[in-house]
């Protein structure tokens, strides 16, 4: 099912490519939020649905611009650019030539082809998970609203760890971590189809600090994933898992309720470091 949501809504796009796309229908077609939609397909695929969308757009101008002789404005046009000049930008920048030169070119293009869904059921690495259900509890932190429009949110919260990193932000909260989970917490809270609210915090039963926030976990049945190494790519590993492996194998569905990464005392660039992928499920 899940697998099959995912594919329902890259057809859509693909039915779509000519028109005028906008995520929140793209993430309907797939039954998922916007958020959860951008997340999986960036986790996935390694690209943005955006990118996704104009490499496929100036592949099909390639093709047309090769096959017939209709003029190079109305191709440009037909493909969502609205001056000539910018679809001369963006296909030079993609394909490494002109439009013009295409129509006498005889080379291969960058070509991207559209997208096939394909799961490893196997799983190239086994997962360290467990099953738990976890009372409510509070978390207090620093939180900031992402727009999900343009996918700003994909590159928004990495400068907000960066930003939390260099003023101390994430040490301070490490020291007032006296809450049921250890250590200092993302947690990504999916508001609406337009924004998403992102966390850095940490567990926390006191009254919440003058500097800080705080919001509730919910009361949740949680997979929690177990992820050794390097920041970020052993986090990211793992995410990409457990969306191509474990949810497209298991009987479980995201619950849609906010989704945490835990992070450890220590040194997050060594090969041992421990970290945590919490995900609601149902």
């Amino acid at each position: 099912m899940w697998v099959k949501s995912i594919q329902t809504a890259l057809n859509y796009m693909e039915e779509k490519m000519l028109e005028e796309l906008s995520i929140e229908e793209i993430a309907k077609q797939a039954n998922f939020s916007v958020f959860h939609f951008q997340r999986t397909f960036n986790i996935m695929t390694g690209i943005t649905i955006a990118e996704y969308i104009r490499r496929r757009r100036l592949t099909l101008a390639a093709n047309e611009l090769r096959k017939s002789d209709e003029r190079i404005i109305d191709i440009a046009h037909k493909y969502g650019y609205e001056t000539p000049e910018a679809f001369s930008k963006a296909f030079r920048k993609q394909h490494g030539i002109t439009p013009r030169e295409a129509r006498k070119y005889s080379g291969n293009f960058t070509s991207y082809n559209r997208l096939v869904i394909q799961v490893n059921l196997k799983g190239e690495n086994p997962m360290n998970y467990k099953i738990v259900d976890h009372e409510a509890f509070k978390v207090i932190g620093v939180r900031k609203e992402f727009s999900l429009i343009n996918e700003q949110n994909l590159t928004g919260i990495s400068e907000m760890w960066q930003l939390a990193h260099t003023d101390g932000t994430d040490e301070l909260l490490s020291s007032l971590n006296n809450g049921p989970v250890q250590g200092v917490i993302g947690v990504c809270d999916d508001k609406n189809d337009k924004s998403i609210d992102y966390w850095i915090g940490t567990a926390y039963q006191n009254e919440t600090p003058e500097r800080f926030e705080a919001t509730e976990i919910p009361a949740s049945k949680w997979a929690i994933f177990e992820v050794h190494g390097a920041m970020p790519n052993a986090i990211q590993k793992v995410w990409k898992q457990i969306f191509s492996e474990w949810f497209p194998s298991s009987n479980y569905e995201h619950a849609g309720t906010p989704e945490l990464e835990v992070y450890s005392d220590g040194d997050a660039s060594e090969e041992n470091y421990y970290s945590e992928i919490w995900i609601p499920v149902k």
